[in-house]
């Protein structure tokens, strides 16, 4: 039913859930009822990062929670895939083993089947954290690893060296992917490795936190590149209108627009609520069944082909 197997490099969903804003937001119970509703249902990554650093200094327990409601849903680690996050904040002061140590710890678990290696403020040491990366790799911690929305450029180092060195490269990008977003994935910065193969996308921040689906959130969300959330406001009631063209929920439209695009591997998104991910399951029909529809009926909504002229986010 979910599709696009292995396209992180890995068997697992094309959905899959996210914990930042999430398991910490609901009743205990109710997070255990929907991480064993979201594995029978066949989606089986979840996104998982202890957020202690740089913009995402929180102090969550969403890691902790995930894990103890996993372990009281009774449900075996070889049932589900894990991916982690990997910060540049305090890099190198902090180290991806001591990072790891942390995150497993919290989460339960000693490995991960993927992490994905944040984005930044200052230029990092792209030749130190593929060479680090590669180690950790070796030491059996993870199995493949992404980027999360770095500059095109560094990627372009990242690729090169690690081909260079005979080391792993990065095999997917984690990027703000929309119906109003996409100029980092379809346009000339991760465009050409999409295109050829080297990149499969991980899609995320696909309702822009809430505000394409015409809500206004009460919690912190992600950031606005571009200055283009207001026109995404505008923008919610075009969608609502398309998905009621196609008889589909908003939500449903958002992430079929999303799995319709080819390089998409995996569409990743935080819910609260069971109703919501019941929804969001639908997607997988309306992208397989009217995939290129939804995309020809949205195309008037990619609000920010101006942004981003020099790759930055």
């Amino acid at each position: 039913m979910y599709g696009k197997q292995n396209g992180l490099g890995f068997a697992t969903s094309a959905l899959s859930l996210g914990s930042w804003n999430t398991w910490d937001r609901m009743d205990f119970d109710d997070a255990v009822r929907l991480i064993r509703h979201a594995i029978d249902a066949g989606v089986t990554l979840f996104d998982v990062a202890y957020y202690n650093m740089g913009p995402h200094s929180e102090q969550s327990r969403t890691d902790l929670l995930f894990g103890e409601a996993v372990r009281a849903a009774g449900i075996n680690r070889d049932d589900y895939q894990l991916c982690g996050k990997l910060w540049l904040w305090d890099y190198p002061n902090t180290g991806f083993a001591e990072q790891l140590a942390t995150s497993f710890d919290r989460i339960g678990v000693d490995r991960a089947e993927a992490v994905v290696v944040g984005d930044y403020f200052d230029r990092p040491d792209i030749p130190r954290i593929v060479t680090e990366v590669a180690e950790q790799i070796r030491l059996g911690r993870f199995d493949v690893w992404g980027v999360n929305n770095w500059l095109a450029s560094d990627l372009d180092r990242a690729l090169d060296f690690a081909a260079e060195e005979g080391l792993p490269a990065p095999g997917f990008a984690q990027l703000k992917y929309s119906v109003a977003r996409r100029s980092m994935a379809e346009g000339p910065f991760y465009g050409p490795h999409f295109e050829a193969g080297r990149l499969t996308l991980q899609a995320s921040d696909v309702f822009e936190g809430g505000v394409l689906l015409g809500k206004t959130p009460d919690r912190k969300i992600g950031a606005d590149p571009g200055g283009i959330r207001e026109s995404i406001r505008a923008a919610a009631s075009r969608v609502t209108a398309v998905a009621g063209d196609f008889g589909v929920s908003p939500s449903q439209l958002a992430i079929a627009f999303c799995l319709a695009y080819a390089p998409v591997a995996n569409v990743l998104f935080g819910v609260s609520r069971l109703a919501q991910l019941e929804d969001n399951l639908g997607a997988v029909r309306l992208a397989s069944e009217h995939g290129a529809e939804v995309r020809d009926a949205l195309e008037d909504l990619w609000l920010d082909r101006s942004v981003a002229a020099d790759g930055t986010l």
